[in-house]
């Protein structure tokens, strides 16, 4: 059996959301099927009035939960959103971080980026950015962000403790995750890694929160909670219907905390 290598991996991933960025349709695809943008993200835990708050066409309703709700935003802060697609989740947290502020979107995928800056340009959003690159290699300089977001992204990666020591790495001391991403919960059938549909909707490539766990530790983070939601079953099932994969994962709120560095030394004598 072939197995993809890393670079197969992201290639398959920028290949499907590229597509999904250059459609022009009203309606968008949620990670396993086409459908409402605007119900799929409903669905997954969004108010009306948050869907109504951002650029028309910034939603492409491939999330599978509401970082908004865990990452308790405040004014003036640094917000670094992890696959910021066309830029949901950064519009809704420049928002709460407003003008004194500031919101960095990240993504892969060259067409995404354009879709967001377009997006950022009609809306006159001047407290946000987003910049082209990989969530294992982030654009930006070391301890700069007060919280990091992502959603349903982290999933996707094929190195994902890169992905939390990049995080570390850019957090400040205090600095904070919050993540909603797909956990697996039980083995995935046989073939199913191999799926390049199973992997680009956010169901192959997901770990345990047990693996999770142990890498965010391993990469440095304290005060770890992931609460599987086992009710995302129900919109999970739509992604890919009649598969039974709902059964093997489940959406899960991930939140940690970078420690406050103390003085190694007291006093001198």
């Amino acid at each position: 059996m072939h197995e993809r290598t890393d670079d197969e991996v992201r290639e398959a991933v920028r290949s499907r959301y590229g597509e999904v960025a250059r459609s022009a349709a009203e309606s968008a695809c949620t990670p396993g099927c086409c459908g409402s943008a605007a119900d799929a993200s409903r669905a997954v835990g969004y108010s009306d009035a948050e869907l109504a708050a951002v650029p028309d066409g910034a939603n492409l309703g491939l999330g599978c939960g509401n970082p908004q709700a865990i990452a308790m935003l405040r004014a003036g802060e640094t917000v670094l959103d992890l696959g910021s697609g066309a830029g949901f989740d950064c519009f809704l947290a420049a928002r709460q971080v407003g003008p004194t502020g500031g919101v960095i979107g990240v993504d892969m995928t060259p067409e995404m980026v354009a879709r967001a800056r377009a997006n950022a340009r009609r809306a006159g959003a001047t407290n946000v950015e987003f910049r082209l690159g990989e969530i294992e290699h982030l654009p930006v300089a070391d301890g700069t962000i007060d919280v990091i977001l992502s959603n349903c992204v982290i999933n996707l990666s094929p190195d994902k403790a890169a992905v939390f020591r990049e995080a570390f790495r850019a957090l400040r001391p205090g600095g904070r995750l919050a993540i909603s991403d797909v956990v697996m919960t039980a083995p995935l059938p046989a073939g199913v890694a191999e799926d390049p549909t199973a992997l680009t909707c956010c169901i192959a490539g997901a770990a345990s929160a047990a693996t999770n766990r142990e890498l965010l530790e391993a990469a440095g983070f304290v005060d770890i909670r992931i609460d599987v939601r086992t009710e995302s079953r129900e919109f999970i099932r739509d992604w890919q219907p009649g598969s039974g994969l709902e059964q093997c994962v489940a959406a899960a709120a991930i939140e940690a905390t970078k420690p406050i560095a103390r003085a190694c030394c007291g006093p001198s004598s």
